[in-house]
């Protein structure tokens, strides 16, 4: 959980939000807590309003945590907090996934985004954007559950995932499925390839198509849940 940003200087052109919002009809995987909202008080009774909410660690945009793979790995409240700021690129494979919803991120196709944009930096995260965040509001065609029960959406490679933590030191992966690993990998490989050297896994991002290749900051807002898997995120992203 290295952080080589310090000491920072950056120039902001925008901000991008990359976390949906939380509502109680918002996707979830199989078994997963439902979200809940419920009236605490009101104006009218109370003087001001309040709600509790209950939700699962891995809902809505969300990181991961090294715990929810390994028993001795670090949980979300261990996290420091300049390791929840990091550099990011895009790599944009939305039309590969538009035609192959079972695409998956491969070693080519980075060493091919690498000779239009540069080495990918060290300690930086690695965000896919497959376009599937364009279903969201759709939790049929955001998990697109064949009649066996098979998932359908893109995810990272392991050969590609493999190639960024060993030869680019990357901080972590994002993607704006419900996972970096595709739907069809039951195994959850690529989380732990990433989490078993307590990098970053962003899952159910938005926004990405919004952010250029290379050159934009990521401010991670996690819950500190003592003990957590994971946590719901807000994520920002400053755009130079």
């Amino acid at each position: 959980m290295s952080n080589s940003l310090l000491p920072l200087t950056i120039t902001i052109s925008r901000v991008v939000s990359l976390s949906h919002i939380i509502e109680p009809n918002i996707p979830r995987w199989s078994g997963d807590p439902k979200v809940e909202f419920e009236n605490v008080a009101s104006l009218e009774k109370d003087g001001y309003y309040l709600r509790s909410f209950s939700l699962g660690e891995h809902s809505a945009t969300h990181i991961n945590a090294p715990n929810s793979f390994f028993r001795d790995g670090a949980s979300i409240d261990q996290y420091p907090p300049e390791s929840l700021v990091k550099k990011a690129v895009v790599i944009d494979k939305s039309n590969q996934a538009a035609i192959n919803p079972n695409y998956l991120l491969s070693l080519s196709d980075v060493l091919a985004w690498e000779k239009e944009y540069g080495k990918i930096p060290v300690d930086s995260i690695v965000l896919l954007y497959t376009g599937w965040q364009s279903k969201w509001l759709d939790e049929g065609a955001f998990f697109n559950q064949d009649n066996a029960f098979g998932l359908h959406f893109p995810g990272f490679g392991s050969e590609a995932t493999e190639f960024l933590l060993s030869q680019r030191q990357i901080a972590g992966v994002g993607i704006d499925t419900h996972g970096v690993d595709g739907g069809m990998d039951t195994s959850f490989a690529i989380n732990r390839l990433v989490l078993a050297q307590s990098g970053i896994v962003l899952e159910n991002l938005t926004n990405l198509d919004q952010l250029p290749p290379v050159g934009s900051l990521l401010v991670i807002g996690v819950m500190r849940l003592k003990g957590g898997s994971g946590s719901p995120v807000g994520v920002l992203a400053l755009v130079p």
